[in-house]
């Protein structure tokens, strides 16, 4: 993205140059040829920057040691497919239950049982499936209907809930391994203290610094995971309240329904 703005910066300010020579002919040539070599060094200069980040980045994972920072990078990838499929899962099950309550009550007195049945099965989502549940069983009475639904959307919710275990299982094993990795780099610091049988300042501090690195990407790690963690939570929370009160609102029109046949 750098180097795009960078290289829209030369087109510009060479355009600019450009208008400039066109204007005041040979006079501008030279500011003109001055601007457009300050705006190719400013441009090599945000590629260099954008590029010495990533190997900033790259420098600190090798510094890290590969073997626990790749278990960290691991976790940091697995992690995230649980938590981007529950974002998925979650986002399309959320269904607009007042859209849907009016079409099965349409259906309802329109078509009857069947119909709202219909309109049940052709609707996504965990709130449909539960009234499903429930038109299926209409014939049993209102009691038995109201003990599917109470029953199904605690199926509901364990299938929404699912996964979450996994994404806290990354959260809490991202900065076990970050400190793990912190405690062998300070005992191969110490182990190297001993070997040189002298404290030497740059041996100390380049083995606690390599040391840190996987701490403070363990922790990195679990900061992102917990993020989604917790939106997920969030979302959770909003679709079963939301199934709870659809859930009310259903057994209403069943009642409603059942009283003028």
């Amino acid at each position: 993205m750098k180097r795009l703005f960078a290289l829209l910066a030369v087109f510009g300010m060479l355009a600019f140059g450009a208008s400039n020579v066109v204007i005041a002919q040979e006079t501008e040539q030279p500011a003109a040829a001055q601007v457009a070599v300050d705006t190719q060094e400013a441009a090599a200069a945000a590629a260099e920057q954008g590029q010495s980040l990533h190997s900033m980045l790259k420098q600190k994972f090798i510094e890290g040691g590969p073997s626990f920072m790749s278990f960290v990078l691991i976790t940091l990838i697995l992690g995230l497919a649980f938590a981007i499929e529950r974002v998925l899962y979650l986002n399309l099950s959320t269904t607009n239950t007042k859209k849907l309550l009016a079409k099965v009550e349409e259906a309802l007195e329109t078509g009857g049982i069947e119909a709202a049945k219909e309109v049940c099965r052709n609707t996504r989502g965990p709130v449909a499936s539960i009234f499903y549940q429930g038109l299926d069983r209409f014939d049993h009475g209102i009691e038995v209907v109201e003990k599917s639904i109470v029953s199904y959307g605690g199926v509901q919710a364990g299938l929404l809930e699912r996964g979450l275990s996994w994404i806290a299982l990354f959260i809490a094993l991202a900065p076990m391994l970050g400190f793990m990795g912190t405690v062998i780099g300070m005992i191969a610091a110490f182990d190297a203290i001993e070997i040189a049988g002298d404290i030497s300042p740059s041996l100390v501090a380049g083995g606690i610094k390599v040391a840190l690195i996987t701490t403070v990407f363990g922790l990195i790690v679990a900061i992102i995971l917990q993020i989604f963690y917790n939106y997920c939570v969030n979302k959770i929370d909003a679709i079963v309240n939301n199934m709870e009160d659809a859930s009310i609102s259903m057994l209403d029109l069943l009642v409603k329904h059942n009283l003028k046949k």
